[in-house]
């Protein structure tokens, strides 16, 4: 096993209500007196969104007129807050930049090379040794399995220490003058934000008296014939979303089967997991999990209430539940958690997560 011994979500210092980002975002998307005008309003208003952090002040998004400015500022602004969230979850940690062996990074929303893991090297004072890998096109699955590949390579490597780390910057993908439905629902939908997460490998937790969780077990998903339910078509303006309506028809379709799968290898069934950590797709999503899952909307209310108060995070809005989870500090020691999210492909990833005895 391995072991989450502190994650730390970072927002943009600048929160707006939704109402106001629907107003700055109006003009730039659609023509007044439109018909998707009025589409645009209704559905930045049924996304479930009550603010959102972005990274740009709102006006600022009237002068975002190249993919090439905005990859500018992904790898500035993304680069700030992923040394902010490293620095904090390693401080919570109690561990130094040397004590890291390995950097996984992950982003959906811009591109960089070096990568920001490696800009992170210097800034931190990690170790010139440190191994890193820079993952693209995840996207929003890749909280969770970035969490499953370390707790791999961990598994190999039980005394190191590894940080994983998540940037994404969604509203730098605004594309000015797409009124597609995808694209209304997406500027409506996603924020930004980055997170950290430290994992111990098994004797390194022991070692250190780690509180836990522990991760368990994994489990991948890609479902065959679904390549067009999401992403990215990546052209001159940059990144266009691709965001099909069957996508929760998918969730509902397979989770409940692919969960109930992982937990049954591990002598368990969904009702005895008391700790639910979802991504937060949107309210269709979470819907069509709850139900795919047979739960109460309770079950999932950390996850209701991020998309409420910072909107999709892609990647980083997972971490941001476990860390909201880990927080409250309510699990029982010895009880399982199961962290999942979907992304491109469409696929999904699964997180057996149990809190320690000694907890």
């Amino acid at each position: 096993m391995s072991r989450i011994a502190a994650v730390a979500p970072v927002l943009p210092a600048r929160a707006s209500a939704q109402r106001d980002i629907t107003a700055a975002l109006a003009p730039l998307l659609t023509a007044a007196g439109s018909p998707r005008r009025a589409a645009l309003e209704r559905l930045h208003a049924a996304t479930g969104v009550q603010s959102r952090h972005l990274a740009l002040p709102l006006e600022g998004y009237r002068e975002l007129d190249s993919f090439g400015r905005a990859n500018d500022l992904f790898v500035a602004i993304g680069t700030d807050l992923a040394e902010q969230a490293v620095r904090a979850a390693l401080a919570d940690a109690g561990l130094r930049p040397d004590d890291v062996d390995l950097v996984v990074f992950t982003s959906v929303t811009g591109l960089s090379a070096p990568s920001i893991d490696a800009l992170l090297v210097p800034r931190l004072g990690l170790r010139s040794d440190v191994k890193r890998i820079p993952v693209f096109g995840l996207g929003c699955v890749a909280g969770a399995a970035g969490i499953a590949r370390v707790h791999d390579y961990l598994a190999g490597h039980p005394w190191d220490v590894a940080v994983l780390v998540s940037v994404e910057l969604c509203s730098l993908t605004l594309q000015r003058g797409d009124d597609s439905t995808a694209n209304l629902v997406s500027t409506g939908l996603f924020g930004d934000g980055a997170s950290a997460v430290v994992m111990l490998g098994d004797g390194r937790a022991h070692a250190s008296g780690s509180p836990g969780p522990d991760v368990v077990a994994t489990r991948s998903r890609l479902y065959p014939e679904t390549e067009g339910a999401l992403g990215w078509d990546i052209g001159g303006s940059g990144f266009r979303i691709v965001l099909s309506a069957s996508l929760a028809d998918v969730v509902e379709r397979h989770l409940g089967d692919d969960v109930a799968d992982l937990l049954a290898a591990h002598d368990l069934k969904i009702g005895d997991v008391p700790t639910w950590i979802a991504h937060t797709g949107g309210p269709r999503i979470l819907e069509a999990a709850a139900r795919s899952l047979d739960l109460p909307r309770a079950a999932l209310e950390l996850s209701w209430r991020s998309l409420e108060r910072v909107g999709n995070l892609s990647s980083s809005s997972v971490l941001h539940v476990l860390a909201d989870t880990l927080a409250r500090g309510d699990q029982a020691p010895g009880t399982p958690g199961m962290l999942f999210a979907h992304g491109p492909g469409v696929c999904a990833e699964l997180v057996l997560l149990r809190w320690p005895d000694e907890a």
